[in-house]
């Protein structure tokens, strides 16, 4: 028997809010949180915007000296999981941290340490680089970090799958609960990716969109205009734990989690597979193993990231899944408003999509303005919709061919 997989808690920290209820109540009014960058100067830039989280203070999570010793991207992951711990009433000790597991994702690790140590090796030579590069730069030391500030010693590793990463952490964590493995999983990723060299290397595979003049219409999923996305930073965690668990902790789940499907293209280092082939494999694997219909879904969080091939095949794979009910199934893309967080957006999607059953609103996928013949789904127009969700999915696809889907559904005793 596998058991069932209830979410508890949820952590968030993006470009529209530092938290949970603040990121939820901007994605709801259709707030966009793409800006000029403010945190280096991008004149020599081909793009000059980016999603950045503003105002977040990591001496608020943990002390001065430990904040100095992680990177951002692990400091925003500390606060997205304390916050989700928080509302889940998650305490660790002696007697459950060995079923206590710790997966945060992050596609690019600790980009922004790494550059700057670069800067000082040939600024200023090789032995005053920083003996906490390395541990501040891996990929794995959000995870590691959280594991260490609240004693989990379950498992503990980080997935890294471009822009799956996030997801995969998530279905990861799923699968250690729906096994029996762990009783509780602290899942989701985070990404603070937006220096210099992150910004241009996008640039120089030509991903990003330089509609620098109108920051807040950058990001345009599904739409004719739509030129790339926009770089994102921020995190998202899941608390799992099996049903079980939090009946004896007595603690109400904010959703469950069903279904999910993981798959690779076997195609191309950056462009999806034609016809978003391998997409709708991972989406049919998460309906499968969640014994759930196509026609049972209610809301999908698309991956939706305003590239033209992306958006183009997504809506190809959808239609290949649900069908003739494709065009009534609502779908939308909070890339619109938040940018494209890497390895933290399918986390961070992944809360959203829980926060869209728990609420019965869908956000709305913003700047959708003009048609595009290809993209001729309902993504939800720049207003949120209320309705009462049961089954919901969230997809997220990656350079490397990755894709990974999500189901969710309204928790039923």
């Amino acid at each position: 028997m596998k058991r069932r997989v209830v979410v508890t808690g949820i952590g968030l920290v993006s470009p529209v809010g530092l938290t949970r209820e603040a990121t939820w109540r901007s994605l709801l009014a259709g707030e966009s949180g793409i800006d000029y960058i403010s945190s280096f100067d991008p004149e020599e830039l081909e793009t000059t915007i980016a999603g950045e989280v503003k105002g977040f203070d990591p001496t608020g999570y943990v002390g001065r000296k430990e904040a100095r010793r992680m990177d951002r991207f692990v400091q925003l992951a500390v606060a997205a999981t304390l916050e989700a711990m928080e509302q889940a009433s998650l305490e660790v000790h002696d007697g459950n941290s060995e079923r206590v597991a710790v997966i945060v994702a992050s596609g690019i690790g600790g980009i922004i340490t790494l550059s700057e140590q670069i800067g000082v090796m040939n600024g200023r030579g090789a032995s005053r680089v920083s003996p906490f590069l390395v541990p501040m730069m891996l990929p794995d030391m959000a995870s590691g970090q959280i594991s260490m500030l609240i004693g989990a010693k379950g498992p503990n590793f980080a997935t890294v799958s471009a822009c799956s990463s996030g997801a995969d952490a998530v279905g990861s964590a799923f699968e250690l609960v729906r096994e029996g493995t762990v009783e509780v999983a602290l899942a989701g990723g985070s990404e603070a990716a937006i220096c210099p060299i992150g910004v241009a290397g996008f640039n120089a595979c030509k991903a990003l969109s330089k509609r620098n003049d109108e920051p807040s219409r950058a990001s345009r999923p599904f739409d004719a205009g739509r030129d790339g996305f926009v770089l994102g930073e921020g995190a998202g965690v899941l608390v799992l734990e099996s049903a079980e668990s939090a009946a004896e902790r007595g603690v109400e789940p904010v959703g469950e989690m069903v279904g999910y499907g993981s798959t690779a293209d076997a195609h191309h280092i950056t462009q999806p597979a034609p016809g978003g082939e391998g997409a709708a494999r991972a989406m049919r694997a998460a309906l499968d193993q969640a014994g759930v219909q196509p026609s049972d879904v209610d809301y999908v969080n698309a991956h939706g990231t305003s590239t033209p091939l992306n958006d183009k095949y997504e809506t190809m794979a959808m239609k290949a899944v649900f069908q003739e009910r494709a065009y009534d199934v609502p779908i939308s893309s909070t890339k619109s408003m938040t940018g494209h967080l890497l390895g933290a957006g399918g986390a961070l999607e992944a809360c959203v999509t829980v926060l869209a059953i728990q609420n019965g609103a869908m956000p709305p996928t913003i700047n959708l303005e003009t048609n595009d013949p290809d993209c001729d789904l309902d993504y939800i127009p720049n207003t949120a919709r209320e309705r009462a969700l049961n089954f919901a999915m969230s997809n997220s696809f990656g350079f490397g061919g990755h894709n990974a889907s999500l189901v969710f559904r309204e928790f039923q005793q």
